[in-house]
């Protein structure tokens, strides 16, 4: 066994994750044994074999997928071992090998920094759609976009919005992504939303067509989008909802 192969064995904690540029928020983590991989708390369960050069420069570490929805599929990327920090970029559509760790727009790169330790346990939070309006109750991810780029299906998948009559929390796997109040005006074509977070205010669009729910919001600061489009460093977010 290679010397690095050997030192990350066991269990890994992700801490920071970088997808073409956006961060995200970061769930689950991976576990190695042998040259064996699993994934842990990403929704889909990923599993297959690891393959890793730590003589080249920068090191080399392949993800080889042999279970889950990328079966069959092979991310290329590198790698830095520092103790109990390991950090990767790897490519995730299967393109290139990245030749540093940067994860632009547009290049399916993605960076991610992990902490050696098990993945904590635990169901995610739990907050109880009330009050009435189109938008209450619990939504499931079907598709997302961040300014031109659709979201990683393996994000998608784990995607959940809880929504009551004035709050509305975004979830992916057990971590919180957004937490807001919002106003709506129904009246307008399209119809409009307003969330409030954190100090900032967010302006969009949404539509509701049985148990789908289409939604647009421009970047903090921006003017409120006309349409769902997402378009290259526009800094907006559309998904698709299907009530759960």
């Amino acid at each position: 066994m290679q010397e690095d192969l050997a030192k990350l064995q066991g269990s890994w904690t992700l801490h920071a994750l970088e997808l073409e540029g956006q961060e995200m928020p970061p769930m689950g983590g991976i576990e190695i044994a042998g040259s064996r991989f699993t994934s842990i708390g990403m929704g889909h369960e990923y599993a297959g074999t690891v393959e890793i050069d730590d003589s080249a420069k920068p090191k080399r570490f392949d993800m080889v997928f042999t279970e889950g929805p990328e079966a069959g599929n092979r991310n290329c990327g590198i790698y830095e071992l520092d103790g109990d920090t390991w950090k990767i970029c790897l490519n995730m559509h299967g393109k290139d090998r990245p030749r540093s760790f940067a994860s632009k727009r547009g290049s399916g790169n993605a960076v991610e920094i992990f902490h050696r330790g098990a993945v904590p346990d635990g169901p995610p939070p739990v907050e109880t759609p009330s009050g009435d309006g189109e938008l209450v109750g619990e939504w499931a991810m079907v598709n997302a976009w961040q300014a031109g780029h659709p979201l990683d299906p393996r994000m998608v998948q784990t995607g959940r919005r809880i929504t009551t009559a004035t709050h509305t929390t975004t979830y992916f796997g057990k971590q919180v992504f957004l937490n807001a109040e919002y106003t709506t005006d129904p009246l307008q074509s399209p119809k409009t939303i307003d969330l409030s977070a954190n100090g900032k205010t967010q302006l969009g669009i949404y539509d509701v067509a049985g148990d789908t729910m289409k939604i647009c919001f421009s970047a903090p600061g921006k003017p409120r989008p006309t349409d769902y489009e997402t378009r290259p460093g526009d800094g907006r977010t559309s998904a698709v909802w299907k009530r759960a």
